[in-house]
């Protein structure tokens, strides 16, 4: 069964403001809010991880230069 809360609205200028009940608390700071018909949807805004935003990308075509050419080789270090 879905539990109901009936919060007031605040108005502020232009502005509305809600307290969202601490039994709804979302665990992050930024959220996406959206209108459909009559209902107003607030949903946590998810980071996506860097490998999967990587994965999204296309191959690159472009041969990068050996950085390495040109200098002169490392000296061995006995510790």
């Amino acid at each position: 069964m879905l539990k109901e809360y009936h919060v007031k609205l605040i108005q502020q200028g232009n502005i509305q403001t809600l307290t969202i009940p601490k039994e709804l608390k979302i665990t992050t700071s930024s959220v996406i809010i959206h209108q459909e018909d009559d209902k107003l949807i607030i949903e946590p805004l998810r980071q996506k991880s860097l490998l999967k935003v990587l994965s999204t990308l296309e191959p690159l075509e472009e041969d990068f230069p050996d950085i390495d050419e040109g200098l002169l080789p490392l000296d061995d270090i006995e510790i």
